[in-house]
């Protein structure tokens, strides 16, 4: 009886240590937090959420926060038209509100990790929705590498533990612009623009969580003034899973 009883107890340890060290492996992955901003040079409310969102990007670039700027196209009729708007990036953001239960959509609008939307000129609440992103866990791996080949670039993507219905999405950034606005809302300012979304590319993950994705790049593309980050979204709820820089 003694010996079972030894025995009993070594087991107990061994499961609670093996609990505890998968537990803690779990705690040691880093959160994230994905600010995408739907902006727009036709809004007058705008660049001040334009501003912060750099301002945060600068800040923040080393401590696994991203800035996404879309720059939506349902301005373009008010007087001037964007010269970064895509109609792409407008069903973006009424997807968002299908997922969320909001509407109308707005701008500026920021949503972090796909789950809570704030108004994008709203420090405070901002950081706080950075610093809750932040602390929780996560579980999905991604890892990117890009190399380009004249108008395009090849990217390798590796995906692990990942939701069913998922898909990565990879952003070609261009970092900073400035506009001269000579109409609308916005008429006789110079705005100033960061982490500018110049095309988004989805890929299907259900097919394969290994390969390479071929993506298109603007004329402009330069390493310096533009970047590569891609992310893990799950289709069903629209919340983020994870997000890197290639």
């Amino acid at each position: 009886m003694k010996k079972i009883k030894i025995i009993s107890a070594f087991a107990m340890l061994f499961f609670l240590t093996g609990n505890t060290i998968f537990s803690q492996s779990n705690l040691d992955k880093k959160g994230f937090a994905l600010l995408e901003l739907y902006t727009s040079e036709g809004c007058s409310s705008c660049p001040p959420a334009d501003e912060l969102l750099g301002k945060i990007q600068n800040e923040l670039k080393d401590k696994n926060v991203y800035v996404l700027s879309y720059h939506v196209d349902y301005w373009d009729k008010q007087g001037w038209k964007d010269i970064f708007s895509n109609a792409d990036f407008t069903k973006r953001q009424y997807d968002y509100a299908k997922y969320m239960e909001k509407d109308p959509i707005y701008t500026p609008q920021v949503i972090i990790n796909g789950k809570i939307d704030y108004v994008g000129s709203q420090e405070t609440s901002l950081r706080n929705g950075i610093k809750s992103a932040l602390s929780k866990p996560v579980s999905t791996n991604l890892s990117l590498e890009a190399s380009q080949n004249a108008n395009s670039l090849s990217v390798n993507y590796n995906v692990e533990s990942t939701s069913k219905n998922s898909r990565l999405l990879i952003a070609v950034v261009q970092k900073e612009a400035k506009s001269n606005v000579k109409r609308g809302e916005n008429a006789h300012r110079v705005l100033s623009h960061y982490q500018i979304v110049r095309n988004l590319q989805s890929v299907d993950l259900n097919k394969a969580k290994k390969g390479t994705a071929l993506v298109h790049l603007p004329k402009n593309y330069n390493i310096q003034d533009f970047e590569i980050i891609g992310f893990i979204q799950d289709m069903n709820s629209g919340a983020i899973l994870e997000v890197k820089r290639a």
